[in-house]
């Protein structure tokens, strides 16, 4: 009986030490794993840093490239385009005009009611269609005949309270978010079509031509004052309300700078030079790069896996387009590399673009003890259902390094910008101030963004002259701006 008994006890102690061997190994094997991903976090912190100094190179490289697009067509990676708006709005106008802003899937009309100086927009209406898919891939006079059938449907609309003067023409203002080369402020080529439309008969042809032959057809008495983008659009809307307006930028899905340019400084222009003596820029600044940009394997994969490779570098690294597909490809290396979510790679995590700016931005907001909200969005999005509290910390963490990266850069080109003009310092004029008009829904909606933008901006101006610049949210550039762009080069203008 006791050689059983002693048996026994050599057979628990045995399997107690191999149990206590396995528990080490595995907490070996962990303990690695994590190394392992804090490897990865703490490298991409190294390659996303962005100090003041390398800030200012990035500065330094935009205002370089500013110079090369404005002397030459082609001369850059900024196309620096030429807009023809050279009279922006004052506040002064007054009357009724119309937008319609063409940009996607679908397309808005507006009518808005200006009531002259300093009173401003009294009241605004619109009107958003959809475009039928067969339309998007027809002929150009079918496309066209179906936006102006639109457009008189809601003219036809109009109530008491807008009010065309006797014997004038409607007029509209024309945003259209495609490539297109401009010849006046109410003229201009399509380039290409993108977004889904495929329509070869437009190609090379004037796009305002094209729409007014529509809008005649269907015996609209209406012009097209204006053919604008967005941008050029949020730069209008913004000196409407602030005559200390010099830019604007655009930080959405995706991003782009329009200024005001003295028209004796742009070499590649052969016209004569306005009245107003500016002329304002559309930078198209998303195609910007330059070897100073902090650029990881995540971005260089992105950008190769792209439909444009090697194009709008500086868009991929600070849009909204973006930035929640960098850290999705951060987490896929640390999920493949340190199984920070078990021994397998959860299948949405393989999956381009499936987790959004807006996601990321609410888990980089999550104020809660318990990270509740990270939890939420790895379980919905990504199909992770137990991630612990320390691996949810360090998604907030990637989430920080990446935004900041973006906000940062932006807040650079930014710089680059104030350079060209002049107005990174103090100037004789007590009275300067120089406004930048924003819009966007990364801007406007990823708060922690925003706020390390205008704090980096501040930085790198310094302390004096960063008192003579601020940030005015500027809404609706498409289709208000649109609008006022319109009265500001109305045919019946003083």
């Amino acid at each position: 009986m006791r050689k059983v008994v002693v048996g026994a006890t050599v057979i628990c102690a045995a399997t107690a030490c191999a149990a206590a061997v396995l528990l080490v190994r595995h907490r070996m094997k962990k303990s690695r794993r994590w190394a392992r991903a804090m490897a990865i976090l703490q490298e991409l912190e190294e390659k996303c840093v962005t100090p003041a100094a390398k800030l200012k190179q990035v500065a330094d490289a935009m205002t370089v490239e500013m110079h090369a697009g404005l002397a030459s067509e082609g001369g850059s990676k900024l196309k620096m385009l030429i807009t023809y708006v050279d009279n922006l709005p004052t506040g002064n106008e007054e009357g009724l005009f119309y937008a319609l802003d063409l940009g996607g899937t679908n397309f808005r009309v507006l009518r808005v009611q200006l009531g002259g100086k300093d009173i401003g927009v009294t009241n605004q209406e619109f009107a958003e269609v959809s475009i039928p898919t067969d339309l998007m891939v027809g002929k150009s006079e079918e496309l066209f005949n179906y936006i102006a059938e639109e457009l008189a449907k809601f003219v036809a609309k109009e109530g008491q309270d807008f009010q065309v003067p006797p014997g004038r023409q409607r007029e509209l203002g024309f945003t259209f978010s495609f490539p297109i080369m401009q010849t006046s402020i109410n003229s201009g080529n399509l380039i290409k079509w993108t977004k889904g439309f495929s329509i070869d008969d437009a190609v090379g042809q004037d796009i305002v031509s094209e729409l007014t032959k529509a809008i005649e057809r269907k015996g609209l008495d209406m012009r097209v004052a204006a053919l604008v983008n967005d941008t050029v659009g949020t730069l209008a809307g913004g000196r409407h309300t602030h005559k200390d307006v010099i830019a604007a930028v655009i930080l959405g899905t995706g991003t782009n700078a329009a200024y005001v340019e003295r028209a004796q400084a742009i070499p590649k222009w052969h016209g004569l030079l306005p009245k107003s003596g500016e002329m304002v820029i559309n930078m198209e600044w998303g195609n910007f790069r330059s070897s100073h940009l902090p650029l990881t394997e995540y971005d260089a994969a992105l950008d190769s896996e792209s439909l444009n490779p090697g194009e709008q570098i500086f868009e991929k690294l600070i849009s909204g387009m973006y930035l929640g597909e960098i850290v999705r490809r951060v987490l896929r290396k640390m999920a493949e590399e340190a199984c920070i979510f078990g021994d397998t790679i959860p299948p949405k995590l393989n999956v381009p673009f499936i987790l959004r700016t807006p996601d990321m931005s609410a888990m980089h907001h999550d104020t809660s003890t318990d990270l509740s909200v990270v939890g939420d969005i790895l379980k919905s999005t990504l199909e992770i259902p137990d991630a612990s509290l320390k691996v949810r910390k360090v998604v907030v963490e990637i989430c920080n390094i990446v935004a900041t990266r973006g906000a940062r850069l932006s807040a650079a080109g930014m710089l680059g910008i104030l350079k060209k003009l002049g107005k990174d310092v103090i100037t004789d004029d007590e009275n300067q101030k120089n406004v930048i008009a924003m819009d966007g829904g990364l801007y406007e909606h990823y708060a922690e963004y925003s706020k390390c933008l205008e704090n980096t901006l501040k930085e790198l101006l310094g302390e004096d002259v960063s008192k003579t610049v601020t940030f005015e949210h500027s809404n609706d550039g498409s289709g208000i701006g649109a609008a006022l762009l319109a009265a500001s080069h109305s045919q019946y203008r003083d």
